[in-house]
């Protein structure tokens, strides 16, 4: 395969001021060259996903959004809070590339047979840096698509599939047989979804409106609670002990809602607890926050007993955990259920340039169910 490449190609890069601005900016960079052990792709799709949001603007108030000139060209700024600027003090001053995850054709390799077994063909990679034209990244990283399949479909192999898989994996590694997933409605809502029916798990799925639980009770699912109802307590004690969910996973994580989850599995424990304690039943409860979709603080009322846990879960640390060999074996099973368990939908698609209008991130930093943007950096 011969390929002409241009020297220098667009990138999208985020940097934090000293005075606390967010700024966005479309960089020329120049194109990489691959390493021995690496490949040159040129990236045809990549999707926003929450996590890349948190990446662009940090802990950046998306209400002040803004267009702004800067050396005689167009940048996206927005402020952070003064009180969160210790937490981004590693970021100041630096122009960090953005985007998780993303996918495109191989367009140069390193000699490496590994490397040169992916020239011409579509791969997905994890590699961060992917809002950009062209990228390196190692040939051991990439996802090789099935024969056929266009870049968009793949573009969203990694985050949310793995993290689907995470979570029933997590479950099942902690000895819980059955889970709660909140904002159920997301893409990533609806692919959980799909997995559990596909496996035959037990899945309480919670929404925040009436038409969220409607699209995924459409969908098959079983068990489906809406917060804002005036049963959603009783609601979801009721399918955590149809279920036996006894862990949940929060993509909310302010507010109340960790709370009202672990009081619901007390509730459905209780229903068939022998007798009394006063520390509560003793089966562990376990909430994980793993998003911020309520960045307010995390209120917790204990009326749940004692045995409980709440803390943090990332996709990354748990891919860590359990190292290549098992990964590998997800991203198998990732790319041969591509279409169907693990298919992600998009409301449209937008360009690099794009991602400098405030109206464009107005879209999507809502995180509207349905809502969901994919990036063609070619455009």
């Amino acid at each position: 395969m011969t390929t002409t490449l241009p020297k220098e190609a667009l990138q999208l890069r985020s940097l934090i001021t000293p005075e606390g601005v967010v700024r966005i900016t479309l960089e020329p960079v120049p194109v990489p060259q691959p390493a021995a052990d690496e490949v040159l792709i040129r990236v045809e799709a990549t999707p926003v996903n929450p996590s890349d949001i948190g990446n662009l603007f940090g802990p950046a108030d998306l209400g002040t959004v803004r267009s702004a000139e800067v050396g005689g060209r167009t940048v996206l700024e927005a402020q952070v809070p003064p009180a969160a600027m210790p937490g981004v003090a590693g970021r100041v001053g630096q122009a960090m590339p953005v985007g998780n995850e993303g996918a495109g054709t191989v367009v140069a390799a390193g000699g490496s047979p590994a490397a040169q077994a992916l020239l011409g063909r579509t791969v997905a990679v994890l590699a961060g840096g992917m809002y950009a034209q062209y990228r390196a990244a190692k040939a051991a990283d990439g996802l090789l698509l099935p024969d056929g399949t266009p870049a968009a479909a793949g573009a969203s192999c990694f985050v949310n599939p793995l993290t689907a898989l995470g979570m029933v994996q997590t479950m099942q590694r902690e000895g819980h047989r059955a889970l709660t997933h909140t904002a159920a409605a997301s893409n990533l809502g609806q692919m959980l979804n799909r997995l559990c029916l596909a496996d035959g798990i037990g899945l309480v799925n919670v929404v925040r409106k009436p038409g969220q639980a409607a699209l995924l009770r459409a969908q098959g699912a079983q068990h489906v609670c809406d917060s804002s109802a005036a049963d959603f307590a009783q609601a979801l004690a009721d399918a955590c002990a149809a279920t036996g969910a006894t862990i949940a996973f929060d993509a909310v994580g302010g507010g109340t809602l960790a709370s009202q989850l672990l009081t619901g599995m007390e509730a459905a424990l209780l229903r068939s607890a022998t007798e009394y304690s006063r520390y509560g039943t003793s089966t562990l409860k376990q909430v994980y926050l793993y998003g911020t979709l309520d960045p307010g603080p995390t209120e917790v009322r204990r009326n749940f007993g004692f045995h409980w846990s709440l803390g943090g879960w990332l996709l990354f640390g748990f891919l860590q955990r359990i190292g290549p060999a098992a990964v590998s074996a997800l991203k198998a099973r990732v790319a041969a259920e591509l279409t169907t368990t693990f298919a992600s939908r998009y409301s449209g698609t937008i360009s690099l340039a794009q991602m400098l209008d405030p109206a464009v991130v107005k879209r999507f930093a809502a995180r509207a169910t349905g809502e969901k943007l994919l990036v063609e950096p070619q455009r």
